[in-house]
């Protein structure tokens, strides 16, 4: 059955308190379901956290909780409270949760890559971003698909270039449990400067496929101002970052080749 309490304030002043893991306690017994993204939503959208626990990686609050689902059964989320996410000197502070959230939009209007369900609401520690827990095995990395899925990948590769994603580490590729690639981690994004940083090595300088430009092409209509993704994107997004984003989107058309990039600044530490 999940765990009743969140008992971790965010507080990202305070290393003691980040680290501590938090009390659980069991009640009556429910078990986690996997349901179809139509029935998933409205859980998502507007459930109510019955439990869950903070995920002790990386420098912002995570959690994974527990959406009650129906009696008895439960979907897993991931939650990232604004309140939790730590201060950085190149990103506007309390944005990482909106620019998860843009992603999900983004590679939704695009077909790929597969990005879980995501959505933004209230949470036991304020507003944030809530999206779908994948079951992946946590040892398969980027490093342990690229040999046999590089195609696949490859339009992870392109999607990162879109968003300017600054921090794409081999962990943030899931293998899910029915042979699915899921991208995840995306808080680092839409910057209006260049900031990709990503481990995605093997396809630097070459050309992309024509399917992956195509599917470009047919996204650019969407990115004019009175287009629906950049409609949906001016809620997340300021204007800076959404022009931004339709010039990144023209210079791949015009130039449709991964950029050679510098190994040592342009590879987030630690890679996965």
């Amino acid at each position: 059955c999940p765990p009743q309490n969140l008992t971790t304030t965010p507080d990202v002043t305070s290393k003691r308190r980040r680290h501590r893991r938090p009390r659980t306690e069991q009640r009556s017994e429910a078990v986690p379901v996997d349901l179809p993204e139509a029935e998933a939503r409205p859980v998502l959208e507007s459930g109510k956290v019955i439990g869950g626990n903070q995920v002790l990686r990386g420098s912002n609050y995570t959690f994974l909780v527990a959406l009650d689902a129906s009696p008895g059964r439960y979907l897993r989320a991931i939650y990232k409270p604004r309140d939790g996410e730590r201060p950085l000197h190149d990103y506007p502070r309390g944005t990482l949760y909106k620019r998860e959230y843009a992603a999900f939009l983004v590679a939704r209007a695009l077909g790929w890559p597969d990005v879980p369900l995501t959505t933004i609401r209230d949470g036991p520690h304020g507003i944030g971003s809530f999206q779908l827990f994948i079951d992946a095995d946590q040892t398969v990395t980027y490093f342990d698909l690229v040999p046999d899925r590089a195609q696949a990948l490859q339009g992870f590769a392109v999607f990162d270039l879109l968003v300017n994603n600054g921090d794409r580490k081999g962990g943030d590729c899931l293998l899910g449990p029915d042979g699915r690639i899921w991208s995840i981690d995306h808080g680092l994004t839409f910057h209006p400067t260049f900031r990709v940083r990503t481990v995605m090595m093997e396809f630097w300088g070459e050309p992309i496929p024509q399917p992956l430009v195509d599917g470009l092409a047919a996204l650019r209509p969407q990115l004019e101002k009175v287009g629906e993704l950049a409609g949906s994107l001016s809620g997340v997004l300021t204007e800076r970052e959404v022009d931004a984003l339709r010039g990144r989107l023209d210079a791949i058309l015009n130039d449709p080749v991964h950029p050679m990039l510098d190994p040592y600044r342009n590879v987030p530490w630690p890679v996965v």
